[in-house]
């Protein structure tokens, strides 16, 4: 959601020796984060370092999200330049994309008008943690690649919890590893050794970057992950691919959460901090 200098921002992702319009286009807003298809095949970042990102981890979740969503309504946090939006958009779905980034959400826009599609989606400058100000709710939220660039993550996980009724589709950044171990209802003080197994919930904070990148600020484990959900009222109903979560709504409220006037005023509160 932040937009900072990244490692990123230096690689030439872009087409290097635009020749027609089009490229020419795409070259003077670069760069670009996402690798968008459009119409007549041309691509906004084939020298892509990930590859064809993120067409190929989409090939990956599309199974697990349904085929048809006529008539929902969708949220993509953190949009960038709309590729899941214009997708989940294509399946029928009206879809909001938010982001911070002036940047991507102009080759958003511009990208939806080569689609087609600036009728199914509309996007917007906005902060993750004003969604707590707002009465509007979504059939599906996708929150991928956000969780660990955000100061406040579990405050934004509680947030987003609120705000979908069917599912979530969530992704964060991780530790290596995938182990879990049996969590016991209370842990005595004295006994706290057993929270360096490689099994117990953590979550490392990264004080300077990561990647070249400054805004890389958490990476959990996937036992964290899973705890962190199961805090917020969430149950993982399917894994489609690495670091990847679709959820819905355990409905089992867990003992010592936020009240609703706590999340308001911690979310009120760090707009502040943000906006100075």
């Amino acid at each position: 959601m932040n937009r900072t200098e990244t490692a990123f921002e230096t690689l030439e992702t872009f087409i290097s020796d635009p020749k027609t319009p089009l490229e020419r286009k795409i070259f003077d807003i670069g760069p670009w984060f996402h690798n968008l298809h459009l119409p007549d095949g041309t691509q906004t970042a084939p020298n892509h370092p990930l590859g064809d990102f993120p067409s190929f981890k989409w090939e990956k979740i599309s199974g697990a999200i349904p085929k048809s969503l006529k008539g929902w309504n969708v949220l993509d946090i953190g949009c960038n330049a709309g590729f899941y939006s214009f997708e989940l958009a294509r399946r029928g779905a009206y879809v909001t994309g938010i982001d911070l980034d002036g940047h991507y959400l102009r080759q958003a826009r511009w990208a939806a008008r080569q689609f087609g599609l600036q009728e199914k989606v509309k996007f917007r400058k906005m902060q993750i943690y004003d969604l707590a100000h707002s009465g509007t709710t979504y059939d599906m939220v996708v929150f991928m690649g956000v969780f660990y660039h955000l100061r406040y993550p579990l405050l934004a996980l509680d947030i987003v919890a609120q705000k979908f009724k069917k599912l979530l589709l969530f992704q964060t950044l991780t530790m290596p590893g995938e182990e879990v171990m049996e969590m016991v209802d209370d842990l005595p003080i004295e006994n706290r050794e057993v929270m360096l197994n490689s099994g117990w919930p953590k979550m490392a904070f990264i004080e300077n970057s990561l990647a070249g990148d400054a805004t890389n600020w958490w990476a959990p484990n996937h036992a964290a992950v899973e705890a962190m959900l199961r805090s917020g009222g969430l149950e993982v109903v399917k894994r489609p691919d690495h670091e990847v979560y679709l959820c819905t709504h355990s409905g089992i409220e867990k003992s010592g959460n936020y009240e609703p006037e706590e999340l308001s005023s911690a979310a009120k509160s760090v707009r502040s901090v943000i906006t100075g």
